[in-house]
């Protein structure tokens, strides 16, 4: 359903009133497409404190030139040297004077470092990097975008810098992102069709966000596995046939269907995106057997069971990716959800523990995004006034679309994101709600 609001305040009459009486002012977000591959404009480097890292060369290789001396698409402040409150008197420095010349959609990205268990000092400098970075996020307003990336090894960066520079990040803003120092792949890529070679597997796939992730996968390369159940056999099929790839029809449910999966792909899986769920909405007090076991079983339970039996099976390949889908839901939790909220906050818990093991045991690095109000059939079918709350209440003061989680899947598929695992990224427009 189209978002009239939005509509309505990119006109003049519109830009006027909802000024005059406070209410939100989104900005049509810039996203991504082949005749817009890049930000419009150049980016801006800054420096806090004594930093040890090289950003130059990555930065260099993002495809944005230097800003000019008024304008910037992108400005990336360097943090990961300051250690103290005073090196936070140089972040806020560096920022003040350029915060207004970042053109409407343009990003800002923070990088830090790792907190020092050692120096209660750097901690508390670096964690206040959060604050300001969220903080920043909430009030830079025009569709402009705020994060923090904590890492210790530039290079291992490039795919996040990427994708936090482009406009696939349109939909993710407010969100700590933790690199830490990764193997470079072991095979060649092409950073336009980075998945050439790869499976992916994308449960739930037949139609909305399922749908946009499959496409999105497909379009950097992949061979995509359209997994749906018997009933969506038609919609599954036909998205196969568009992306030329093959539809795979069970009950996700099923005690068998990891080996299933295992069966129908001899040669191995690269990309395993679990993005199967249902609702069953109902306040507790209101909520049968009937509407939580079910929940719990298509959101967690087959998660776990299909993660495990692939990774037993050796189904997955080295250098795979598991990506799970969560909630803001789980996060912040959500009245009349308590079924979906739980099984959204397992997949949290499964990432935490999961993504050290995988990695160590498998070359697997397992991550997954949590989506807030995105514009799908589902959410057209909520009532009026809660719809327009969803979509109002985040930074960016509109709903995302399933083209964002798609975008944000694909970086963590890329094969240069190694070194991002056990994340647990929200793609909300930096909600309201929750952290």
């Amino acid at each position: 359903m189209a978002d009239r609001y939005l509509s309505f305040t990119a006109t003049a009459p519109g830009r006027f009133l909802t000024r005059r009486l406070g209410l939100p002012q989104p900005a049509a977000l810039a996203r991504w497409s082949p005749e817009r591959p890049a930000l419009d404009g150049g980016l801006r480097h800054l420096t806090a404190g004594r930093s040890a890292l090289d950003l130059a060369p990555v930065l260099a290789r993002t495809g944005i030139g230097p800003a000019g001396s008024d304008r910037a698409a992108a400005v990336v402040l360097d943090a990961s040297g300051v250690r103290d409150v005073e090196g936070l008197a140089e972040v806020h420095a560096a920022l003040h004077p350029v915060v207004r010349s970042v053109v409407a959609s343009g990003r800002v990205v923070v990088v830090g470092a790792p907190l020092d268990p050692a120096d209660h000092h750097q901690a508390a400098a670096q964690q206040a990097l959060e604050g300001f970075t969220r903080s920043l996020g909430k009030e830079i307003g025009r569709g402009r975008t705020v994060n923090l990336v904590r890492l210790t090894d530039a290079s291992a960066a490039e795919s996040t810098l990427r994708f936090l520079l482009s406009p696939k990040s349109a939909y993710v803003s407010g969100q700590v992102i933790e690199v830490g120092s990764g193997d470079e792949p072991s095979t060649p890529f092409d950073w336009d069709r980075p998945l050439t070679g790869r499976t992916a597997l994308v449960t739930g796939a037949a139609r909305g966000i399922g749908e946009a992730v499959a496409e999105t996968l497909a379009r950097d390369g992949a061979r995509v596995v359209v997994l749906d159940v018997p009933q969506a056999e038609q919609d599954a099929r036909r998205v196969a046939d568009r992306l030329g790839g093959t539809a795979l029809l069970l009950d996700i449910t099923a005690a068998d269907a990891g080996a299933r999966i295992a069966e129908a792909l001899p040669d191995g899986l690269d990309l395993l995106i679990h993005n199967a769920g249902i609702t069953r909405d109902r306040r507790l007090v209101n909520m049968p057997a009937e509407r939580w076991i079910p929940v719990l079983e298509v959101n967690l339970a087959s998660v776990l069971r299909t993660t495990d039996a692939l990774l037993k099976a050796g189904t997955l390949n080295r250098g795979g990716r598991i990506v799970a889908t969560a909630s803001i839901a789980g996060i912040a939790g959500n009245a009349g959800q308590t079924n979906y909220g739980a099984s959204k906050a397992g997949i949290v818990g499964l990432v935490r523990s999961l993504a050290p093991r995988a990695l160590a045991e498998h070359g697997v690095t397992v991550n997954a995004v949590a989506p807030g109000f995105i514009e799908t059939k589902m959410t057209a079918a909520v009532p009026l006034f809660i719809r327009e709350a969803g979509r109002r209440m985040n930074s960016l003061a509109q709903g995302g679309l399933p083209v964002d989680v798609a975008e944000t899947t694909a970086w963590f598929a890329h094969p240069a994101s190694g070194a991002v695992n056990g994340q647990v990224v929200r793609v909300c427009g930096q909600s309201l709600l929750g952290a």
